[in-house]
Order: structure tokens, then C-alpha cells, then sequence
């Protein structure tokens, strides 16, 4: 058996027993289905386009990370992660710091994405123009996570405060969005050459051009 054909089922049921698991007692359940929807909302969608339009095992491999992420924050709130809590009381930081993490990754993953979404339903090929716009597209999706937090605390006032997750900073959205883009800027220059071969084996091959960065 392939190991693509192995792994898949794999990736799926961590994800889906981590989302049982996550949803078990949460810190707070109207939080932990604001911070869980992606994850439900995307185990449907992948699985309705798994054959159609298979992604390479390194964007599913990403999600599943990602989705872990998102299930820990769900469950304990952003500002209550343990082991953000622990780095706290260590470094003597003044707020949990497990969310920069998942705004990171909020761009890490998103741009890998975006990567194979445009390389395989566009022309653009490898390139600077590529780097730019998959950059841009990250951004965009930080900037509209950030107007759907907005959109929540204006409709649900204090019930949103754990899902904002600012804690006290009023730089939380710049440094939100910031850390989405270095997560882009970090994902394209560590993975690019590997997601470019992992393309190649799924029949979804990038041409080299001139103006690869």
C-alpha cells in the first residue's frame, strides 16, 4: 500500500480524535466552538475534495498540525494553555504567549496553501511574483481572522473576551498580523524546493523561472 494511502486515514483520525478529545469539558464551550470551527468546517471540506483535488501530503501534514493547535486553544483558551502558562511563570513574561504561536502558524501553514492553490490553477510559476502574492494572500487572511474577532465582540460583547485573547495588550491585532506574515516569509523559505518535489510527484509539476528568489 502507498504510504500516501496509509498516512491520509492517519492524519484523519488524530485530527478527528483530537477534536472529540478537545471538546471534552472545555475551559469554554461557546470558546472552544469559535476557536474549533476551521477544524470543523475544513475535515468536511477536505474529504469532499480528497479525490477531485488531492493536496500534496506536506499541506495535510501542515493542517493537522495546525489543527492541533487550534484544538489545544480551544480547550484551555489561548490566555489558559498550560504549558504557555509555564513559560510565563519561567521567563516571567506578562501574558501567556501560546497565541503568537498559533498566529504564526496562522501564516506557516496558509502559505503553503496558497502556494499549491496558485501554482496549480494559475500560471504564476516559482518565482518572486509567487513569494509576493502568496505573502499578500496570508496577510489577507490574517486581516480577515482579525475582522471576524472584531465582528464576534461587537455581536457578543464580554462572552468574546476569552476568544479575543488580547490580554490586556493593545498591540495583540499588529502583533497578530506581523507574526502571520513572518510565518509566510518563514513557510516559503524553508519549504518551497520540498513542496515543489512533492508537486512533481502528484502530477502537479512548477516550472522554474528566471525570478525564482
Amino acid at each position: 500500500m502507498p504510504p500516501r494511502v496509509r498516512e491520509g486515514p492517519l492524519l484523519l483520525s488524530l485530527t478527528t480524535g483530537a477534536l472529540v478529545v478537545s471538546g471534552v469539558s472545555p475551559v469554554d464551550r461557546l470558546t472552544w466552538l469559535l476557536e474549533a470551527l476551521p477544524v470543523l468546517a475544513g475535515i468536511p471540506m477536505l474529504l469532499a475534495t480528497h479525490r477531485r483535488f488531492p493536496l500534496t501530503m506536506l499541506s495535510y501534514r501542515l493542517l493537522t498540525v495546525h489543527a492541533m493547535l487550534l484544538l489545544i486553544g480551544a480547550h484551555y483558551t489561548y490566555a489558559q494553555v498550560p504549558i504557555g502558562t509555564w513559560i510565563q511563570s519561567m521567563f516571567g513574561f506578562t501574558r501567556n504567549h501560546f497565541d503568537r504561536i498559533g498566529h504564526f502558524m496562522q501564516g506557516f501553514v496558509p502559505a503553503i496553501l496558497a502556494r499549491e492553490m496558485l501554482l496549480r490553477t494559475s500560471p504564476l510559476r516559482p518565482g518572486r511574483w509567487l513569494f509576493v502574492l502568496v505573502c499578500s494572500v496570508c496577510l489577507a487572511f490574517s486581516a480577515s481572522y482579525e475582522l471576524f474577532e472584531w465582528g464576534t465582540a461587537r455581536v457578543l460583547g464580554l462572552a468574546a473576551t476569552a476568544f479575543l485573547g488580547t490580554q490586556g495588550d493593545e498591540w495583540d491585532t499588529q502583533w497578530d498580523m506581523f507574526l502571520a506574515l513572518i510565518g509566510s516569509l518563514t513557510a516559503q523559505t524553508l519549504l518551497a524546493a520540498r513542496h515543489d518535489r512533492e508537486l512533481t510527484a502528484l502530477n502537479a509539476v512548477p516550472h522554474r523561472s528566471d525570478n525564482r528568489p
